[in-house]
């Protein structure tokens, strides 16, 4: 940044709730996130949960020429739901859509239809700092108390993790945002900032306006269904700005402010999230930065520990799981075989005195293949989770190995 040794960048990070058909007032809540967003004059804007690429086009168009970049990125059976707009430009982009990401048959989940993704777009400013901004969504945690989908959650912060220490090389400045589905002290987080060195905006920032605890879904808003919240009357923080330096630069949160229920002069919020805006001071140093794995928190080695054996809890119940299609499959393969040769003993005349029932064959000819097909699939679903699993704790193990071998 020669003649000009300081950027002051300002982010605007939201989990938008954009579902067609299904979010209460929505195209309402896009045309003001587009009017703020053109007010308000930020640097970078990510969005999570922008299911129709129409919503994008639109906010596209109300944006006009305020944010000349900007990218949508695409995956899943429905779309990632993540997108970008920007005042610099936008060299490449990069989408790293999770191994594991829920089950297909919990419909009224979703989860795994949305193809949960990390997107990068890595952006240059005046030709001589480059920065890497990240955004994504994990997994939802529908029950804290009997979280089945935790060892997925793990594997993607996991996943996440390694994706940001792989692909931070060529960046100065790396940013992390986005609905992480995670409170702060959860194991994934701690493992996430842990094996990258990224830095929370709320803990850093030097001042902070907004929900009490930095909270992002709270009971005053009033599409957050407030049954989640009982056990949480101030609310939860979820959605995150991260971020760290990776060369000769230094990255301070100057300020962070989150929306507080309804928008101004409106009787509706954005989302039922609260936005997060963090406005980072990034400056050149003489001498290059950015956190190790040799200067980690101490606690890692623990941290990976406890996500190691939570995603061993997850492998054994896949692989029960896969065991129990496995025996459906093969049970309802046995009916299909005995209900074979009682039709071709029929057909051979073995049993004359007695008429064949041709309709109940037929019927429960069609039970035994749907449940074959349903508990194969089953199966192979399975059997991919477990490799996923099994994977994914192999990895955790050499970490392990190489964080005791090299204090």
């Amino acid at each position: 940044m020669e003649g000009d040794p300081s950027l002051r960048l300002r982010i605007f990070d939201l989990n938008c709730w954009a579902i067609r058909y299904l979010s209460k007032r929505r195209q309402e809540r896009i045309g003001l996130i587009g009017d703020t967003l053109r007010r308000e004059d930020f640097d970078l804007v990510l969005l999570q949960e922008v299911w129709s690429e129409q919503d994008y086009s639109d906010l596209k168009a109300k944006l006009g020429g305020c944010y000349p970049f900007s990218h949508y990125f695409r995956s899943g059976v429905i779309g990632s739901g993540l997108c970008v707009f920007s005042r610099f430009p936008i060299l490449d982009t990069l989408l790293y859509q999770y191994s594991l990401n829920g089950y297909p048959y919990m419909l009224q989940h979703g989860d795994w239809f949305c193809g949960k993704s990390v997107g990068l777009g890595g952006c240059q400013h005046g030709g001589h700092s480059h920065f890497a901004p990240r955004f994504l969504q994990l997994h939802a945690e529908y029950c804290r108390e009997k979280d089945a989908y935790l060892p997925h959650r793990l594997v993607q912060a996991w996943e996440l993790a390694q994706f940001i220490r792989h692909t931070s090389k060529a960046a100065d400045v790396v940013l992390l945002g986005g609905d992480l589905n995670m409170h702060p002290e959860d194991v994934g987080i701690r493992l996430l900032r842990g094996w990258t060195g990224l830095q929370d905006a709320f803990a850093e920032a030097s001042r902070f306006e907004g929900c009490e605890n930095g909270c992002t879904l709270v009971p005053k808003n009033c599409f957050t269904l407030q049954t989640e919240l009982l056990p949480f009357p101030l609310g939860i923080r979820i959605d995150y700005i991260l971020y760290k330096a990776i060369s000769s630069f230094t990255v301070k949160c100057e300020e962070l402010k989150t929306t507080t229920g309804t928008a101004p002069g409106m009787d509706i919020p954005f989302s039922d999230h609260e936005a997060v805006m963090a406005t980072l001071h990034i400056q050149r140093q003489g001498q290059a930065g950015g956190a190790t794995l040799s200067s980690a928190e101490p606690m890692l080695v623990d941290i990976v520990t406890e996500a190691r054996t939570e995603v061993g809890v997850g492998l054994r119940a896949a692989q029960r799981q896969r065991y129990s299609a496995g025996r459906m499959a093969v049970l309802a393969l046995l009916l299909l075989l005995v209900q074979a040769t009682a039709a071709l003993g029929a057909l051979a005349g073995l049993a004359p005195e007695q008429p064949f029932p041709k309709l109940s064959f037929s019927l429960l000819a069609f039970l035994a293949v749907g449940v074959l097909l349903l508990a194969t699939g089953l199966h192979l679903f399975h059997t991919m989770e477990v490799k996923m699993l099994q994977g994914t704790e192999e990895q955790m193990r050499m970490a392990l190995r190489a964080l005791q071998e090299h204090p």
